[in-house]
């Protein structure tokens, strides 16, 4: 049942995959930073609301005592967020991907850290072996590096150290008793209040009156599979796998998919390189998908 879970992470991964695609396409049509974060995190509520209702309607209450876990969280997915969208717009997507699938490095500390989490010798080589993986995917080896803005990959970092910092906050609140939708529900709504002072709603409506059927449905696509789902999966999978196994397969799947929408978006044709790092990228999740005998 535990590979089951395995899934989990890896459709978050090739998910998140694609935000890039609207990121761009939504920052070319006039809309800034903080205003597509709006978009983005308050469209995603009705999904997570519905699937609260579906399941157990219980899930929206909370104590007072949950409320620092749930703003951490918060805090977290916006600065993610924020450096990822940076990153995504100054430097290659498939580079802005690997830059983020460096956070199993700080997983596996801050796990190590805070809960005790054995660093066995699989994690170790599956996170190289991911890591190395992605960067050969990427192309990075074989790109001129003069013209990659420094902030693109400061960002990129910066991405993976919050969604590092994420994994924890919301394992943190899931071992105290709280349930997935609950953590994210509550998170994006506080969010989405702090947020509404920097929206420009005039961009808003300026992108929609392009083509208000299409472009609303683009924006319901953009939030529920770029950020609803995929964090959906990747918190849900911490109930069944721990926080550093979960993040090695969701880094390596992410990059896997940056490199798969380029070829097929954008016609960019894999080198022998790329390919060597798919290759080794799925030994990773193979190696991973084995049942681990050591006992934490």
């Amino acid at each position: 049942m535990k590979k089951l879970y395995m899934i989990l992470p890896i459709l978050a991964g090739l998910m998140f995959g694609s935000s890039g695609i609207f990121v761009r396409t939504l920052t070319e049509n006039g809309i800034d930073s903080t205003t597509l974060l709006f978009l983005r995190f308050s469209i995603a509520i009705i999904p997570l609301l519905i699937a609260i209702i579906l399941t157990d309607r219980e899930l929206l209450k909370i104590n007072l005592r949950d409320i620092p876990l749930i703003i951490a969280c918060a805090i977290c997915i916006v600065g993610l967020n924020l450096c990822y969208n940076e990153s995504m717009n100054t430097v290659p997507l498939s580079l802005a991907a690997t830059l983020l699938s460096t956070a199993p490095i700080f997983v596996l500390i801050f796990a190590y850290v805070m809960f005790r989490e054995k660093i066995t010798s699989r994690k170790i080589v599956c996170m190289i072996l991911a890591i190395i993986g992605c960067l050969l995917m990427t192309g990075f080896l074989e790109s001129d590096m003069v013209h990659i803005p420094p902030l693109g990959i400061i960002a990129g970092v910066g991405a993976a150290l919050f969604w590092a910092v994420y994994l924890m906050s919301s394992k943190k609140s899931i071992e105290s008793g709280k349930h997935t939708f609950t953590i994210l529900i509550y998170s994006i709504i506080f969010i989405s209040i702090a947020l509404l002072p920097f929206t420009d709603f005039s961009q808003i409506n300026g992108f929609i009156s392009i083509n208000p059927s299409m472009t609303i449905i683009f924006l319901i696509i953009h939030s529920t599979f770029s950020f609803a789902l995929p964090y959906i999966f990747s918190t849900l999978s911490l109930n069944y796998i721990d926080s550093g196994v979960s993040s090695i397969i969701l880094s390596g799947a992410e990059p896997f998919a940056a490199l798969m929408f380029g070829f097929l978006i954008y016609s960019e044709i894999p080198t022998v390189l790329m390919f060597t790092g798919f290759i080794l990228t799925i030994v990773a999740m193979l190696m991973l998908s084995r049942q681990d005998n050591v006992k934490n």
